[in-house]
């Protein structure tokens, strides 16, 4: 049984971006494409080199096609995207140390806290409305070219989604991307990722069922800097 984020703030887990339980990714942590987040099996990118922080990267750079070895993902317009949700350093005060994910929900951003007052902001997506959650949990697992699997009520919402009920494979549309990080609470998987997306227009909007969305160059780069089991705060 899944146990809900924080459940004393009353959200409820209505919905998740996968149905792997917890001890299939235990399993599947066997295999070289699902890292165990430790810095000594780490693997770089083949073209996509984490870009420095800076106050803002060279975004033609940053959000262009990306060679990843097994696929190629498409470069991300950003000129139509609100320059608020494109990657950059930030002057952020927190009392989180140095290697935690914060979200705030309301404001659509993801940082990774630095030191000195600074942290690295992405612009996600969020879940739709009834489908948010806040709390604090950890980020277990990191996986390179995910699965996707719907869970039983996704499918209900979609009957199409049935199709898919034993997982997609790994691909430009599939709905994890690139990368996806696994957030456990407590030893148990909540079913909840950070994860890349295809639907890069849904970026500063609630329309995930729930996970934290990215672009999937940002998801690649908060990947790399991603270091041992990483502290999450949803708020």
């Amino acid at each position: 049984m899944i146990r809900p984020l924080m459940a004393a703030t009353g959200i409820s887990l209505l919905a998740a971006c996968t149905q792997l339980s917890a001890e299939r990714i235990v399993e599947a942590a066997q295999s070289p494409s699902v890292e165990v987040v430790a810095p000594q099996q780490e693997r770089q990118p083949q073209t996509q080199p984490v870009i420095p922080a800076s106050e803002k990267p060279d975004y033609a750079l940053a959000y262009a096609e990306v060679d990843d070895g097994e696929f190629r993902w498409p470069a991300i317009n950003y000129t139509a995207v609100d320059p608020d949700y494109l990657r950059q350093e930030v002057d952020y005060a927190t009392d989180e140390p140095p290697g935690s994910i914060v979200v705030e929900t309301e404001k659509k951003f993801l940082y990774l806290v630095l030191k000195d007052g600074r942290a690295i902001r992405y612009g996600v997506s969020l879940g739709a409305q009834g489908r948010a959650w806040k709390g604090r949990a950890i980020i277990q697992w990191k996986r390179k070219f995910p699965t996707w699997t719907p869970t039983p009520s996704m499918i209900k919402r979609n009957p199409k989604l049935e199709q898919w009920k034993q997982g997609m494979q790994p691909g430009v549309n599939n709905p994890l991307g690139a990368r996806a990080l696994y957030i456990f609470q407590d030893g148990e998987d909540t079913l909840y990722r950070i994860h890349g997306s295809p639907e890069w227009q849904s970026i500063g909007k609630n329309a995930s069922s729930g996970c934290v969305r990215m672009f999937n160059q940002d998801v690649i780069d908060l990947y790399e800097r991603v270091k041992g089991k990483a502290p999450l705060l949803v708020k």
